[in-house]
């Protein structure tokens, strides 16, 4: 089911990269993955999804972020502005009509700016599925919770290399992810989306804290929000019944009565 993905070349110059992605054809609304930082499309819930797809003939498009699985770039190199354009590019290249847009993690962040970034066009998002949302998590989760070393550190040397607890391998945070992601902020004001909007959130996520979807959902006061709260739920929401209320989020944001061939 995977094969190998089409890619799409986008920037100029330095910042040329071939973004690696897959279309999986069936009914829509198309329903387009976003992944998080440092996850790639074949992980396990985009996987799942993919899988869904192909049993129920719905078309689920997947990619990977410059610097990420198959995608061209160097990680160190990525910005938020810079895995936005990149799904935008994504978007541009595979969706038909309204997509439904499943954010994870960072991939809730971009959903997000994708959908400002789309209003008023034809692929305007019909509704979001934001599995544990980190909305502004370079400020309020990285920056603001870095201790003052740690912060001289980014600024001084450029980067800083951080311990990973789901890989042997610490990654660098740059000063560049830092400082370009301020541009896309979006907690201190009111977030509009024209589209539903269901959020599902860990309550044991020790990376993206349930409280701050909560705070994401004050900021969508316009929109309709639905909430699902996994009480033991870590960050990651990929165990089965995680993967079953993701499913379930998707089918209720894209009634059948809407499907079309």
């Amino acid at each position: 089911m995977t094969g190998n993905p089409a890619t799409i070349e986008i920037g100029e110059g330095a910042s040329s990269r071939a973004i690696a992605w897959r279309r999986q054809p069936g009914r829509g609304p198309d329903v387009v993955w976003l992944g998080g930082f440092r996850s790639d499309m074949l992980a396990t819930k985009a996987s799942a999804l993919a899988e869904w797809g192909l049993r129920n003939h719905r078309t689920v498009i997947r990619f990977d972020y410059s610097g990420h699985g198959e995608s061209g770039g160097r990680f160190e190199d990525g910005t938020i502005g810079r895995w936005l354009e990149d799904a935008l590019a994504v978007i541009a290249a595979g969706v038909h009509g309204r997509p439904i847009l499943v954010g994870s993690s960072m991939g809730g962040w971009i959903a997000l700016l994708a959908c400002q970034r789309l209003a008023g066009t034809p692929h305007a998002p019909a509704g979001l599925v934001l599995v544990a949302p980190a909305v502004d998590f370079t400020e309020r989760l990285m920056w603001d919770e870095f201790p003052e070393a740690v912060k001289r550190e980014v600024m001084e040397t450029g980067a800083w290399m951080r311990p990973s607890a789901y890989s042997a391998e610490p990654y660098p945070i740059t000063r560049a992810l830092i400082e370009e992601g301020r541009g896309h902020l979006l907690l201190g004001r009111m977030v509009k989306t024209g589209c539903p909007v269901h959020i599902l959130q860990g309550m044991e996520d020790p990376d993206v804290p349930w409280h701050h979807a909560m705070t994401l959902v004050e900021r969508l006061a316009e929109d309709d929000v639905t909430v699902t709260l996994i009480k033991d739920g870590d960050h990651r929401l990929s165990r089965p019944e995680d993967i079953g209320k993701l499913v379930e989020a998707v089918e209720g944001i894209a009634p059948k009565s809407l499907l079309t061939l």
